[in-house]
């Protein structure tokens, strides 16, 4: 079952490898100003999982030279929240209902986070009217290093009439 958005990226996946993440990237931005304004590159996103790139931009640093702590945690609310618009259906809207970030490390370069979600998150996601869950996303520097552990409750419920 698609919905608007999985629809448009769904298409926009299908261009060529050296656009597809430019495309993406750009419609989403323009769609979540945030997301714009730190030129964070999609570099997957499907129905069940996706990368977000926010690169060690000066935009984007902290007094330290590395990224700020609220871009790391846009990057994880980025592909978790991402991935959830992906699958909860036209007639529902999907918010962040908790965030926990825990800062665990010094960060090194650009940050990267990855979400996933199970066949059976998705099929509750499609056929609860109102819900949430916790999406897993894993966030790593340039390094692999994980410099800060996440956990991101979603949750969805109908439009407003």
């Amino acid at each position: 079952m698609a919905n608007r958005m999985s629809r448009a990226v769904n298409m926009l996946n299908k261009a060529p490898e050296g656009m597809r993440v430019w495309l993406v990237s750009k419609l989403l931005g323009k769609a979540v100003k945030l997301v714009g304004t730190t030129k964070i590159r999609i570099e997957e996103l499907t129905g069940s999982s996706s990368t977000i790139v926010i690169r060690n931009l000066k935009r984007n640093q902290n007094h330290i030279g590395s990224v700020h702590a609220c871009g790391m945690a846009l990057a994880a609310e980025s592909a978790t929240g991402l991935m959830v618009g992906m699958n909860v259906p036209d007639s529902r809207v999907p918010v962040i209902k908790s965030m926990n970030v825990q800062f665990v490390k010094r960060s090194s370069g650009d940050i990267t986070a990855k979400a996933w979600l199970t066949d059976e998150q998705i099929q509750m996601i499609r056929d609860t009217e109102k819900g949430e869950l916790v999406v897993p996303c894993t966030v790593t520097d340039t390094n692999n290093v994980e410099p800060i552990k996440v956990e991101m409750v979603w949750a969805w419920t109908p439009k407003r009439r």
